[in-house]
């Protein structure tokens, strides 16, 4: 069999590069990519020390320039995608509600959260078309669904503009695996719960980073005949 590749963003750090780490633990070529080219060669260097095959590409998903340059370089190295993970995020303002939000701010959460992913999908497609077992993972979150009881859109008014985001990013994820069914790409969103990926929040209960982790990558090693346009959690569907 072929060996498998997949591309994950904002993975210099946390959660984005434990999923590097899982993926290539499972055998497969992950090309790792961050806005920050130092801290993507490093993380690289860390994964390679620990004898895992990995590479770096500079992939900033705010920049329509930067996705068409590392979707060049992919194309130029690789030739096919066979699993795109979305992870990279904007950060949350836990202070932040609604009717108090900055609107400036609120439009850089979204382009980050909503259009960057949106961005990276359109243009990694064609590479996607070519895999005959493509997967798209949006990494979402308990705090953009209905169903959540702790941080939910209808548990507090806070984190606004990132709760709205990935409820807008869960909503792209259904549409996108309606289209893109009959072209055998599966869609999914994964929440990895709240975890550990910033001093102190443990104390919020948060979980191990490679638990969190753990959930995204089930997502991205789903089988042909598995789900699409599901909402998923540790291998369970959670509510939209």
């Amino acid at each position: 069999m072929t060996q498998e590749i997949a591309l994950v963003t904002g993975a210099s750090r946390g959660i984005g590069l434990e999923v590097v780490r899982q993926l290539a633990h499972k055998g497969m070529r992950v090309v790792l990519t961050a806005r920050n080219v130092e801290k993507g060669e490093s993380a690289v260097k860390e994964l390679r020390a620990e004898g895992l095959e990995a590479s770096f590409t500079e992939l900033d998903v705010d920049d329509l320039a930067s996705v068409e340059r590392a979707v060049s370089e992919f194309e130029q190295q690789h030739g096919q995608l066979d699993v795109l993970i979305n992870n990279a995020a904007a950060f949350a303002d836990w202070s932040e509600t609604p009717s108090q939000a900055s609107l400036n701010h609120a439009r850089t959460v979204m382009d980050t959260n909503l259009f960057g992913p949106w961005r990276v999908i359109q243009a990694f497609l064609p590479l996607l078309r070519k895999s005959e077992h493509a997967r798209i993972v949006n990494v979402a979150s308990g705090s953009g669904s209905f169903g959540e009881p702790q941080f939910g859109l209808t548990a507090n008014p806070v984190a606004a503009s990132y709760a709205i985001s990935k409820a807008a990013l869960n909503a792209l994820t259904a549409k996108l695996a309606v289209e893109l069914k009959e072209q055998g790409i599966i869609v999914n969103a994964t929440g990895p719960g709240l975890t550990a990926t910033a001093p102190g929040m443990e104390k919020m209960g948060a979980r191990p980073i490679p638990e969190g982790a753990a959930s995204i990558v089930w997502t991205a090693m789903l089988a042909k005949d598995g789900p699409t346009g599901g909402f998923f959690r540790d291998g369970q569907q959670l509510p939209w």
